[in-house]
């Protein structure tokens, strides 16, 4: 057997779940303990009490034909007394002449008949004698009680246990099924936590003080003057940017310092709660599995009702306390009829009403439960009241198995989820993150990190925090900040302080400047590098900033996305020189001509997405340098020759196979530097000649097999870099570029090299290394100036001694194999290696 603290334990859940049971289901649960008690007390009483005892009747005609019973033993006295009456009535008259032994016997008789003549005198008995015994009477009761009691008189006591059991199963069902209990537990635990967490109390409490501040500034504000407004009708406390406005400048509230402390411990186990709540309520919110559980065991528990109260009330007519029993035990005891009373029927009777009253409260309950569940949407949870009632304007709304959960919470104290919402806003981990971050990079720790960049300028590279901590506004004296990735970047009114900064690098981190940081950016910054994965990624400010000299932008251009980069909006940028756009453009955005008034450097990384359509370039004509690179261009764009300020054209890494139309650069009087190395160029026309502006030609890495001779009449060419092709000859024309200054011709297939190349006297440097050269001639000597000879990778025997001529050469510019050099004299490699020590001294 099992005790009734062993079956109410059927009906408990853990303490932590209490939480998730409203009060209709603790209600039930109570009367499903009453219930319990009540089957268990009948169980208890019929098991130890019920019975039926039971007597024939002779009622039935064929019992009477039977066999007679015995009569009484007064029917005999009767007749004994009849003829003992004389007796009595002569014993008087006994002669005194009999002998005493015979007067003695006379008067024993006459005692014995005055006794009969007493018990003669008694009333009649009535009844019939049955002839059964003990044993079999037993027998009769066990056979009467299962052959004449209703079903529902001996079980109903176990229908009550069994029907209790199934209701108290069905109401905790789905905090026991594996599916639901697993996710319930966690959500409990999760609760618990953030309902205890420090942060909570926190951040709370701190938008409590944000609310007094409010107040008294709106006290404050009632006397303070209208706001001005511009002469085009605008306020002036808001600034349009791309439908983003600044709010007016308010005054920073400083929170007390007991809310932006928080120990170190509190502060890991709060940014572990919101990592938790983020992938439970990922894990949670795509299914509605515990909601339609408890649905259908609401349901269950209602049909449940709707049938224990059908079938019990229709058998509450059948408990009686007289029975008539026809066992076919006629053989046995004689008899084939018998009158049957039960015992427990008034108890039986008694504790059935209670139970239905029970039932039909429990009932009820049900329905309301059904009512509650269906009236509104459960769903689908709304932290309204709680964003109206904090300044986390920012929590999200919930659904599903999230939202129901949330629901039921409510119905037990709504404080809970008040408390939770402050772990699925954004804005209240923001805080958490600023106040953590500040604890632990202070001022020491970041000046520390700063270098000098190799343009001896003070830069500081932060990477990878979950913020930017307020200390960096310190450090007035910092030129160059780099961020990098690096998810919520705030710049506070405190930027204002770094007065030296000047470049500033965004990799992956969405910025947000409040009013007073978005004015001093505007005026003082002067370059900014902003790399993105997403167009959405970059500030919106950034395209308001009027002092802005120079423009990297990094990240996903694609031509479907060209309407919303907000291009639209760079005409504000009104002192923009260099614009770089490393991306994967089909096409240049059409606004970008707003920039062509002072737009003097464009640069175009394309990332080897084909460049189809650059009609934009010829608004451009402000354009000093242009690149474009790996853009898959197959020729040079016609909307270059328009650009009549151009200066220096670099197309490298496309995939140009001619430059007939290079001619068109005659009309390009300013042309210096032309820059098409890494393509597939394999012939330079005749018409090069008539680009006579040229200082610097750059086509190495092509397919080039010669050079023409009217590329040596360019008057001002100064630098030639044909290194990395296929060149087997050097025109003996090149001795005409008097003011060539550098020239490359490494790695081609160069077997000889003419000696008009030596009256080039201005050269500085010469590479001729990877070549098939044997001899380098003596007439290098001729080369004063030169000051960076290459020649390893080569054929040659030995060097000529005239290399001692040559002044400005230094040992570390000179690239040979080593025992080549040991070839020289002696004195001119102590001049060599002298003049390098010396160089090398007056440098130090």
């Amino acid at each position: 057997m099992f005790t009734l603290t062993e079956v109410a334990s059927l009906n408990d859940i853990q303490p932590t779940y209490r939480i998730l049971k409203p009060w209709w289901d603790v209600f039930m649960d109570y009367l499903g303990i009453v219930m319990l008690m009540l089957a268990i007390f009948a169980m208890t009483m019929q098991i130890t009490k019920d019975h039926v005892a039971c007597l024939p009747c002779l009622e039935d005609p064929d019992e009477a034909a039977g066999p007679k019973p015995e009569p009484f033993p007064h029917h005999t006295a009767t007749s004994a007394a009849a003829t003992a009456a004389p007796v009595s009535s002569t014993l008087p008259r006994i002669s005194k002449d009999l002998p005493d032994e015979v007067v003695q016997e006379i008067h024993v008789r006459h005692q014995h008949t005055v006794v009969a003549e007493k018990y003669l005198s008694q009333p009649e008995p009535t009844g019939v004698r049955t002839n059964l015994d003990y044993q079999q009477y037993i027998f009769v009761n066990q056979m009467c009680y299962h052959v004449a009691l209703p079903w529902y008189s001996k079980y109903f006591p176990y229908l009550t246990l069994i029907h209790t059991l199934v209701l108290m199963v069905s109401s905790n069902f789905w905090f026991k099924y594996p599916k639901t209990s697993s996710k319930i537990e966690h959500f409990v635990s999760i609760l618990g936590r953030c309902f205890e967490s420090p942060w909570t109390t926190k951040a709370l409490s701190e938008t409590a003080c944000e609310d007094s501040e409010e107040n008294k500034q709106r006290l404050t504000s009632t006397a303070s003057v209208p706001k001005q407004v511009t002469s085009e009708g605008k306020d002036e406390s808001t600034t349009p940017m791309l439908g983003v406005k600044f709010s007016a400048d308010k005054p920073i509230a400083e929170a007390p310092i007991s809310m932006t402390i928080l120990d170190k411990k509190d502060g890991e186990q709060a940014k572990a709660l919101f990592e938790k709540v983020r992938k439970f309520r990922a894990h949670v919110e795509d299914s509605d599995f515990i909601y339609k559980l408890y649905v259908a065991q609401t349901i269950v528990k209602t049909v449940k009702f709707i049938l224990i109260l059908c079938y019990t009330s229709t058998f509450m007519a059948k408990i009686n306390f007289k029975h008539s029993c026809e066992p076919d035990i006629k053989p046995l005891t004689g008899y084939k009829k018998f009158f049957c009373t039960h015992n427990m029927a008034f108890m039986l009777n008694k504790l059935l009403i209670s139970y239905m009253a029970l039932i039909l409260i429990y009932g009820m309950t049900c329905l309301y439960s059904l009512f509650w569940v269906f009236r509104r949407p459960l769903k689908e949870y709304s932290f309204e009241k709680v964003r109206e009632e904090s300044s986390f304007s920012d929590i999200p709304d919930v659904k599903n198995d999230f939202a129901f959960l949330l629901h039921m919470v409510d119905q037990y104290d709504q404080l809970y989820s008040k408390r939770f919402g402050v772990f699925l806003s954004e804005v209240s981990e923001n805080k958490l993150r600023e106040i953590s971050l500040n604890h632990e990079w202070t001022f020491e720790k970041l000046r520390q990190l700063v270098t000098r960049n190799p343009q001896e300028q003070q830069e500081l590279h932060l990477f990878m925090l979950s913020g930017l901590p307020n200390a960096v506004f310190d450090l007035t004296d910092l030129e160059v900040l780099k961020l990098e990735l690096i998810p919520e970047v705030r710049f506070s009114a405190k930027v204002s302080q770094m007065t030296s900064l000047q470049e500033l690098h965004l990799c992956h981190c969405p910025a947000k400047v409040e009013q007073t940081a978005f004015a001093f950016l505007r005026d003082h910054l002067r370059r900014l590098h902003v790399k993105f994965t997403d167009v959405a990624e970059i500030p919106a400010w950034v395209y308001l900033l009027r002092s802005l000299r120079e423009l990297n932008l990094i990240g996903n251009l694609s031509s479907d996305n060209n309407k919303m980069i907000g291009l639209e909006s760079m005409r504000d940028l009104r002192h923009l020189k260099t614009l770089v756009l490393k991306s994967n453009l089909t096409k240049m955005p059409t606004n970008i001509t707003e920039l062509s008034p002072h737009l003097i450097k464009l640069v175009v990384h394309n990332d080897g997405t084909k460049l189809l359509v650059l009609n934009s370039l010829k608004k451009m004509t402000s354009l000093i340098e242009l690149e474009l690179h790996t853009c898959e261009l197959e020729r040079i764009p016609h909307a270059i020759f328009s650009l009549i300020n151009l200066q220096e054209l670099d197309l490298k890494s496309n995939n140009i196979q001619t430059i007939e139309e290079i001619i068109s650069f005659q009309h390009l009087k300013r042309l210096t530097c032309l820059k098409l190395w890494h393509n597939k160029i394999t012939n330079v026309p005749s018409s090069i000649g008539q680009v006579r502006s040229l200082e610097a030609l750059h086509l190495s890495h092509n397919k080039l097999e010669c050079l023409p001779p009217a590329l040596f009449t360019l008057p001002k060419l100064r630098h030639l870099d044909v290194g990395h092709n296929s060149i087997t000859v050097l025109p003996p024309d090149v001795g005409l570029l008097q003011n060539l200054q550098h020239l490359a011709i490494n790695s081609n297939k160069l077997e000889v090299l003419p000696k008009p190349l030596f009256r080039c006297t201005k050269l500085k440097v010469l590479c001729l290394g990877h070549n098939a050269l044997t001899v380098l001639p003596e007439t290098v000597g001729q080369l004063v100036q030169l000051t960076q000879l290459e020649l390893r990778g080569n054929c040659l025997d030995r060097l000529p001694s005239q290399l001692g001529t040559c002044r400005m050469l230094r040992k570390n510019a000179l690239v040979v194999e080593d025992h080549l050099f040991d070839t020289l004299p002696v004195d001119v490699k102590e001049s060599i290696s002298r003049e390098t020590n010396v160089s090398f001294t007056s440098g130090l």
